[in-house]
This record gives C-alpha cells, structure tokens and sequence, in this order.
C-alpha cells in the first residue's frame, strides 16, 4: 500500500505532466532560483553590452577610419589610422582643453566640499528652528534648469565691475574659469549638502563628544572625526562633482569664445574640428575617446574606494 507522502508525491507530478511550459518554468525557477537568476544575469549584461560599450566600440571605429571613408563604417573599420589620436593635438591644443576641464573641475570640486561639508554638518547635527524648511529650499535649487540662471549670470559676468579690475583686466568675469566655478558650484552644491548630511547624520553622537572632550573644536570634530568616518559619503558626492563638471556644456558655451587660452573646457575642444566648411568626424571622435578615458579610470578607481569604505565602517561597527 502506497503510503500518504508517496501518493502526495505522484499527484504534484501529474499536476506537473498537465501544466503549461511557462507555469513548470516558473515552478522550477522557485524551487531552483539559479535557473531564473543565469538568464536574467545574462540577458542585463548582454542589455548593457549591446546600450553602453557598442557605442565607444563604434566610436572606436569612426576614429580608425581615415577621414573620406567614413560611409561604411560599422563594425570594422574601414581603413586603419591610428595616428588620428596624435594629429588631434596637431590639429588643436587639444591638451589645454582638457587642462583647462581638470582645473575648472578640480576647483570646483574642493570648493563644493568644504561648503557642503559645513552645511551637511549644519543641517545633520545640529538642532534649530526652520531646519527642514531651509534644507527644503535649498534642494529646489537643483530643480531649476541652468538655463533658468543664464540670463541674470550673463549680465553680471558680462558686466564691468570695478571692485574686479584689481584682479582681472578689465572687471569682468567672461572668458574667466570664475564664470565656470560660480555656477557649476551652485548647481551642484544641493545634490553636495543632501548627501554629506545624509551621511554626517548616521554618525554617533558619542564618537564627535569623545572629541569634544578631548578638547577639539566643532570644526576639529568635523574634519578629524566626521568626515573620515564619512569618506564614502566625501567621495561620493566628490565624484559626482568633478564629473559633472568635466562633462559641463552649456555654461562653457555660453561663458567663454572657445578659445583655450580663455579657459573653454574640452567639449569646446571636440567641437573645434567642426569646421566651416569641413568636419573632421574621426578627429572629434578619437577627441572624445581621449577625453572619457580619465573619467571612465576615476570612476572605476572611486568605485572601489567607496565600495571599500563601506565595507571597511561595516566591520568596524
């Protein structure tokens, strides 16, 4: 006599004989999980192949082709020029366009830091009234779109100021890295202070009142004790910083007449082989290969900092 287990037994698997392909999948999937997880691992990566890495390969490509072959151009290139990636320094100085990004950038970044570290520290452990109100309004800021700010930045930094012409020749702050820094930093300063004070938040109060007592300032807690404590949170925000910068269009078009020695960044650069008459398509391609690849090496090397500043303050704790 079959026994009760037995009989349970045989009738799942003639439910399993009588049910349709997709509903044995998906029992399948929750008895054995790896069946579901390999071909949704394999469909995102080959999602994120086919979206992400084939346009740099077919930007590859362009920069390869010689220029006037350009027409048949997909997975191989047609022809091979390799010393497209000299002749855009040649062509252009290119390299001071990219100077002038690193500094723009890096200045930028330093100074986002500090004030949004001191308002992170504001905003994240101190008690005042209006607190949620002030930290509210200055997130809408990053609501705005640049081009909201264009018109009132551009009479000012267009305008003769008097207090200036110590400093600048003529008072005014056009063709100026000064007309890249201020904006940048204030557009990128709320995203800044909303995840230092996230993070400064989280951080005992008895680690920062153990400093106290050693006779440290607030500020000397900060630097000496917040913001290490922190430093996934500093780069964070320091990485997202410099890129955005890096990558900033509109303002450097607008602020500056292209030319590198008046600070235009490296897209300017990358369009300077659009010409009037002639586009060196392979030139501006090989231009923006050279320009992405410090970015792509920071954000590779700023993902293992962060990802091991987490794991480091996780077996501390």
């Amino acid at each position: 006599m079959a026994t009760e287990t037995e009989t349970r037994t045989r009738t799942e698997g003639e439910q399993d004989d009588d049910a349709g392909p997709f509903k044995r999948w998906v029992s399948g999937s929750i008895s054995q999980p790896g069946r579901a997880y390999r071909p949704m691992f394999w469909l995102v990566t080959i999602f994120f192949l086919v979206t992400t890495l084939f346009p740099f390969y077919w930007l590859l490509m362009v920069a390869l082709t010689p220029e006037g072959q350009l027409q048949d151009v997909l997975f191989t290139p047609n022809g091979f020029n390799p010393g497209v990636f000299v002749e855009i320094f040649q062509i252009l100085p290119f390299h001071r366009y990219m100077f002038n990004s690193f500094v723009i950038a890096t200045v930028t970044t330093a100074f986002v830091l500090v004030v949004a570290s001191l308002a992170g520290y504001v905003f994240g452990r101190l008690r005042f009234p209006g607190k949620s109100p002030l930290m509210l309004l200055v997130l809408l800021v990053s609501f705005f779109p640049p081009a909201a700010f264009f018109i009132p930045l551009n009479d000012l930094f267009n305008a003769n100021i008097d207090i200036l012409e110590p400093v600048l020749s003529n008072g005014s702050l056009y063709n100026t890295p000064y007309a890249l820094v201020i904006p940048m930093s204030a557009l990128f300063m709320p995203l800044a202070i909303f995840i230092l004070t996230t993070f400064y938040s989280q951080i005992p109060d008895g680690l920062e009142d153990a400093a106290r007592v050693e006779g440290t300032t607030r500020l000397g807690a900060l630097f000496r004790v917040i913001i290490p404590l922190s430093a996934p949170g500093v780069a964070t925000a320091g990485v997202l910083t410099f890129i955005g910068v890096y990558n900033e269009f509109f303002f450097s078009f607008l602020m500056t007449d292209g030319q590198p020695q008046n600070w235009a960044p490296v897209l300017q650069g990358i369009l300077g082989f659009q010409g009037q008459y002639q586009t060196l398509y392979n030139a501006m391609a090989a231009a923006s290969i050279v320009a992405v690849l410090p970015m792509a090496i920071l954000v590779v090397v700023a993902q293992e900092k962060i990802v091991s500043g987490l794991t480091a303050g996780g077996l501390k704790e």
